[in-house]
């Protein structure tokens, strides 16, 4: 079982940054891809930026060039850096991870949210 729990969301304005923790337990986490997703009230939950295993990165074009996904396998934990932040960032951000065994299983943190007010 794999649990995740993320922190450093806030209220920060237009043009600032913030960084985003996420912390996981259980075995595995360096041979995992991790992710950062965020959700806006009554929209879909939407892909920001992932990192496997040999710290391959992918992002939204939507954050490209102002996010910084990276991870320490030493500290089990997953950091999402923000820069030049927009309102349109505002939203839960959410951090997952997808453990394969006999079976698919991806989990979930609980978000974090982040406001940006211009």
């Amino acid at each position: 079982q794999v649990q995740l729990v993320e922190s450093g969301g806030g209220l920060v304005q237009a043009g600032g940054s913030l960084r985003l923790s996420c912390a996981a337990s259980g075995s595995g986490f360096s041979d995992n891809v991790l992710g950062w997703y965020r959700q806006v009230l009554g929209k879909q939950r939407e892909f920001i930026a992932s990192i496997t295993s040999t710290y391959s990165t992918n992002y939204a074009d939507s954050v490209k060039a102002r996010f910084t996904i990276s991870r320490d396998n030493a500290k089990n934990t997953v950091f999402l850096q923000m820069n030049s932040l927009k309102p349109e960032d505002t939203a839960v951000y959410y951090c997952m991870t997808v453990v394969v065994t006999s079976q698919i299983n991806d989990y979930w943190g609980q978000g974090t949210q982040v406001t940006v007010s211009s």
